[in-house]
């Protein structure tokens, strides 16, 4: 029987507390992990991702969001973390040319618009669902999928 799926929501009121989440969850990854991001476009998903990468490479490092490139790869304490950004594929199998068995077997994966995935979406994953709650801030939704539901329950996500 499938692991129940666990959720708990965060308000973000700024950025750094944005940024806080971030450093959480790259404190919590590790090699094989998937985050999937969804959200509306503006909701924060590439400036989730760029702290993430950031609290685990240098803070100073530099983050290209890969609307363009549809994906950057970068090495981080964690091993390597695949940064794609989705919005732009046509169908799903477009994303094994981009590399993505590679990117599953030995690394971190961070998935902005997860839904173009349709049938590679991992069933073990983390969402990270980001709405504006007001103007400046935003309320992020984790949901822990498969055997991520019981270590998103067990984390401390306290900001």
């Amino acid at each position: 029987m499938p692991d129940t799926p666990f959720s708990l929501s965060l308000r973000l009121p700024d950025e750094a507390a944005t940024g806080r989440l971030a450093e959480r969850l790259g404190a919590w990854l590790r090699p094989g992990d998937l985050v999937a991001l969804r959200g509306d476009l503006g909701a924060g998903k590439t400036a989730l991702s760029r702290a993430l990468i950031r609290s685990v490479t240098h803070p100073d490092a530099e983050v290209p969001s890969p609307t363009f490139t549809l994906v950057q790869v970068y090495d981080t304490d964690l091993g390597p973390l695949w940064h794609f950004d989705l919005y732009r594929l046509s169908v799903p199998d477009e994303v094994i040319e981009l590399g993505w068995d590679d990117a599953r077997a030995e690394a971190v994966a961070l998935v902005e618009w997860p839904d173009r995935l349709g049938p590679l979406l991992p069933a073990d994953r983390v969402e990270v669902d980001l709405a504006h709650d007001s103007p400046d801030s935003r309320r992020a939704t984790l949901t822990g999928y498969g055997t991520m539901a019981a270590r998103v329950a067990a984390a401390d996500w306290t900001l």
